[in-house]
């Protein structure tokens, strides 16, 4: 089997409502995705889609990631998609780093390969039978009767785990958002307060050390080094998400004793390939994953699904889903979807979502000649 044509579309992701994280620093209205359909001499179509979730959150933005797809993808055209350390390889020979940019690639070839076998995504990545993976709330910045309010209508549709975003300077103000929706959660249900890099070190530790609530924190500052001296120091458990892009920066953080847990985001990291690679080292160490993706649709979602619904129960948290924040469904009615708070996936081939070329629009790049 050898890759023939590479096709790019571009496709904007408006959200249902504007979306504040980093304590009200950032404020998102609209996603830039980036859809891509591999052919193949025989036939055999395989998808993927790369959504960095804006140009302000991390150093990767859609203009950028399909750039870099005009370098990437004329490499692959002749090479066998389902030798993935193989194209992996060629697409660090020809672009070195920019792992954002490769995700969508790698995620088709993978795509591809669970086609090839006529097998589901969550049997080449080591489960015979998948999990029900929990579905993670994700609660915008806002005041704690605001969040709370949100937190119990997200209880109504079946949530049991919440991401509630906080940070900023003013560390009163987090205290009473955390102390107030801590104390207002139902029986059964966990919340992580998602700092998303907003405090600084002295910041961090006047909060946690103030606070009764012995929930998670995650990303609490701008880097690796920075959280590790507020882990040692707090007795919260600290999950690690917007400093960590490589298998390095993970291995650097276990050396470090910076966290009890870590974010696996395919998109961020260079696709399934590195994420496995990941998860696998996050297992071997003891962490608890969340693992989901940056952005995107039900595919974006559904591919990383796939890798969480393979991870073992101790080890995997839940999983939140970017398509239930979207105002427009590229791919309706398809992949995993959240019915009372889980996901379970079916035995279709690869991914399981076959977007349609004419819900994306006209193409924006075409590499090879098809067929």
């Amino acid at each position: 089997m050898k890759i023939t044509c590479i096709t790019v579309w571009q496709v904007a992701l408006p959200l249902a409502k504007p979306y504040w994280l980093s304590g009200g620093r950032l404020k998102f209205e609209e996603i830039d995705s980036t859809f891509i359909r591999i052919e193949t001499d025989e036939g055999l179509v395989g998808w993927g889609e790369g959504c960095p979730w804006g140009h302000t959150y991390l150093p990767a933005y859609g203009d950028g990631l399909r750039a870099a797809l005009g370098i990437l993808a004329p490499a692959l055209i002749g090479r066998d998609p389902r030798a993935l350390s193989d194209i992996n390889r060629t697409m660090d020979v020809q672009l070195p780093g920019h792992p954002y940019a490769k995700a969508p690639l790698d995620i088709a070839c993978w795509d591809l390969l669970g086609k090839s076998f006529e097998l589901p995504l969550w049997t080449l990545l080591g489960t015979e039978t998948p999990a029900a993976v929990a579905v993670n709330s994700s609660i915008s910045t806002g005041s704690p009767d605001e969040m709370i309010a949100d937190i119990m209508a997200a209880s109504e549709k079946g949530y049991r785990t919440h991401s509630a975003k906080i940070g900023g300077q003013d560390f009163a103000a987090d205290i009473e958002r955390i102390e107030a929706i801590s104390a207002s959660l139902k029986q059964g249900e966990e919340v992580t307060f998602d700092v998303n890099r907003a405090w600084t070190p002295g910041v961090a530790l006047q909060v946690l050390n103030a606070v009764k609530a012995r929930d998670w924190i995650e990303q609490p500052c701008e880097t690796l080094e920075q959280s590790a001296s507020v882990a040692a120091r707090v007795p919260q458990p600290i999950m690690l998400d917007e400093c960590l892009h490589t298998f390095q920066d993970h291995l650097d953080a276990w050396r470090l004793g910076a966290c009890q847990g870590v974010k696996v985001k395919p998109n961020r990291v260079g696709g399934l390939t590195r994420a496995r690679q990941i998860r696998d080292f996050g297992v071997s160490v003891g962490w608890q994953m969340h693992i989901e993706d940056t952005g995107g649709s039900a595919f974006a979602d559904t591919a990383s699904l796939h890798l969480a619904a393979s991870t073992p129960d101790a080890n995997r948290l839940a999983s939140w889903l970017c398509h239930a924040h979207l105002a427009h469904d590229p791919v309706p009615g398809q992949g995993g979807r959240n019915v009372d708070g889980f996901v379970t996936l079916n035995d279709t081939p690869g991914v399981g979502v076959v977007p349609d070329p004419d819900r994306l629009g006209k193409p924006v790049a075409v590499y090879g000649g098809g067929r």
